[in-house]
């Protein structure tokens, strides 16, 4: 998988009603084919009464594997819109599915296109696109003498400190973009005059919006 990619970031739900037809949709972050295909099972299970439950996703570090349904709507009406938003979106590993409930009144092709559209739309609004990066974290180990000249600089610069732990000496928990390693290791250096243990830790992945991570 990139470094960086685009996604959702929570389960999303919301619906909208067209012409007395129910549209609910449906969103969610997946880690594997399989995940997706559970979640979609799951929405047609809730929902095994509604008039159609159209499925869509994308997974793999470019989107390879992309799937869609019709689910009984006519062809090209209800699972390639669906699709389509993910994709404008430039989405990685998502999900969406979009449940009909029928009110009476035949939407027509356009109208069917508009409303999928739509139920993707506002499944993905309400699961929140971000970014997704990938992270290191370091451990910074310095004297207690150094921590507030440290601490503030980093602050200043907008690294973010996910922890400090506190033994005979100060280890300070950094998250930086693994592109940003080199240069986050030389301010380290140069406040700290070299009296600076840095170790590399794990890699996480992050979302972001906005430029900051939110969890």
């Amino acid at each position: 998988m990139k470094d960086r990619y685009n996604t959702v970031h929570n389960y999303g739900e919301d619906y909208f009603i067209e012409k007395k037809s129910k549209f609910i949709g449906y969103a969610k972050h997946i880690e594997s084919e399989e995940e997706a295909v559970e979640f979609i099972d799951k929405i047609k299970e809730k929902h095994k009464d509604a008039t159609h439950n159209v499925p869509a996703y994308v997974f793999g570090e470019n989107s390879n594997i992309q799937r869609y349904s019709d689910d009984g709507e006519p062809s090209g009406t209800a699972g390639i819109p669906v699709l389509e938003v993910i994709k404008k979106a430039d989405l990685r590993n998502a999900v969406v599915v979009v449940t009909r409930y029928f009110g009476g009144t035949k939407l027509g092709t356009g109208g069917l296109v508009r409303a999928y559209t739509k139920g993707a739309k506002i499944a993905l609004d309400d699961a929140l696109i971000v970014e997704k990066v990938l992270f290191k974290r370091i451990k910074a180990r310095i004297n207690y003498t150094l921590y507030g000249k440290v601490e503030n600089e980093l602050n200043r610069l907008g690294y973010v400190i996910d922890d400090v732990i506190y033994d005979d000496a100060v280890n300070i928990i950094i998250l930086v973009e693994k592109n940003n390693m080199k240069n986050l290791k030389e301010i380290l250096m140069n406040l700290s005059s070299g009296n600076v243990n840095i170790i590399e830790l794990n890699e996480e992945f992050f979302s972001l919006k906005d430029g900051k991570i939110i969890r």
